[in-house]
């Protein structure tokens, strides 16, 4: 049966939908896309991101601008190919005006290289922690609320050496720009005050088989600083353990994450007693941590604290909600009110005052942690100090920090 234009006139004058009601309905509602690592090694960390997301979305309310908040989401197995076909679907398919992710390093320079060719969409990061993310050649639409990788090990380089006393450290880290940043940053500290690093071992995300490299760790060192994440990180550390080492840890701040802590088998054995650094620490006891776990514990399969990917995806979704409560909702001008509000936005977490650079990048207060048996024996990140508000160059000129180079493999050095 066929209806004319006048007879699909009458039939919406009847039932009231009138083409202004019609927009005014698909207005009453906003998309936000949600990007992480729901498939591959980094899967239980993906699935705590959207954890934290979640919480946010909850806690205000399910709304943004006055909008109800679709959530649309976007699968990646941790490769910067599936993290900016997630992404391009989520935008070209799916129609996202904001985009929260992704979670792993690469996929952020990935995703942040594409966010160049869509100027129309807002993108905030989700936990993706490499520097040159925001450092290096960054997206104008690009937004990270959490800290990068480097940030997360202030104080640790400096507490290894002088309150722990290890003078030399062998590196073991995921080969990809996330752990370079994170290696960065501890040697940053551990190298100046006068420790040596004379071994990196980088592996393959995904890799199954640590023999080799346990083998070829120096035995005259003095610990062994370990970032890997995930699956990657237990499969050292059970293989470390039944190899017989017994050289003490420092953790990248992904290794002694609630991901890997809440593992079973004897890594725990392996971690209690290990300094680490990071976005979080779950003895913290400020209400607003505490606010936040209880929130966060709703979530489905919750852990007993929540992860830095958690805490990273819940301010992330925070702030997107946040600004476009500044614009009701309106990203009708591609988005363009919603980014200036967002540049200036600096607001309260669960771990202290955000705000953001000159490169839309987090400057925020960071955890120097230990991990701990707590009183119900699952594994904890004792809170043993806090480094307030901490820059993307650590503290040092801009100029200075530039001419220390990228980050990488062999950058920095101190054999």
């Amino acid at each position: 049966m066929k209806l004319h234009r006048r007879s699909l006139l009458a039939l919406a004058l009847a039932t009231g939908l009138t083409a202004p009601s019609l927009a005014l309905a698909q207005d009453d509602t906003i998309k936000i896309g949600l990007l992480a690592t729901f498939e591959g090694p980094f899967t239980v960390l993906g699935e705590d991101g959207e954890r934290g997301a979640m919480t946010a979305v909850e806690e205000l309310g399910g709304t943004a601008g006055g909008k109800k908040i679709e959530i649309v989401k976007g699968s990646s197995d941790a490769s910067p190919d599936s993290a900016v076909r997630a992404a391009r679907k989520l935008v070209e398919q799916d129609g996202v005006k904001v985009l929260v992710g992704p979670l792993s390093g690469d996929e952020g320079i990935a995703v942040k290289d594409y966010a160049k060719t869509q100027p129309g969409v807002t993108f905030l990061n989700g936990a993706s922690a490499a520097q040159d993310t925001t450092f290096r050649d960054p997206a104008e639409n690009f937004f990270r609320f959490g800290t990068d990788g480097a940030q997360w090990m202030a104080g640790l380089g400096t507490y290894a050496f002088n309150d722990k006393g290890y003078k030399t450290v062998a590196v073991v880290a995921e080969d990809y720009s996330f752990p370079y940043t994170q290696v960065f940053g501890f040697m940053a500290e551990f190298c100046k005050a006068g420790g040596k690093v004379p071994s990196k071992s980088w592996v393959p995300i995904g890799n199954k088989d640590y023999s080799s490299v346990i083998a070829a760790l120096p035995d005259d060192v003095d610990a062994i600083y370990v970032a890997l994440g995930g699956a990657d990180a237990v499969n050292f550390l059970t293989q470390y353990q039944q190899s017989g080492g017994s050289a003490p840890l420092v953790g990248g701040s992904i290794t002694v994450d609630q991901t890997v802590l809440t593992s079973q088998g004897k890594t725990r054995e392996v971690l209690i007693g290990t300094p680490a650094a990071g976005p979080t620490a779950d003895t913290n006891d400020a209400p607003a941590w505490l606010a936040f776990t209880e929130a966060y514990k709703k979530q489905p399969n919750a852990f007993p604290s929540p992860s830095l990917f958690a805490h990273a995806y819940y301010i992330n979704m925070k702030a997107a909600i946040l600004g476009l409560n500044e614009v009701n909702g309106d990203v009708s001008d591609g988005g363009a009110k919603l980014r200036e509000a967002l540049a200036k936005l600096s607001f309260d977490t669960p771990t202290g005052k955000v705000s953001l650079d000159k490169n839309r990048n987090a400057i925020a207060d960071i955890y120097l942690t230990e991990v701990v048996e707590g009183p119900d024996g699952n594994l904890l990140n004792k809170l043993i100090k806090v480094v307030p508000q901490v820059n993307q160059t650590l503290g040092i000129e801009e100029a200075e920090f530039k001419a220390l180079g990228a980050v990488s493999r062999d950058n920095p050095s101190c054999e």
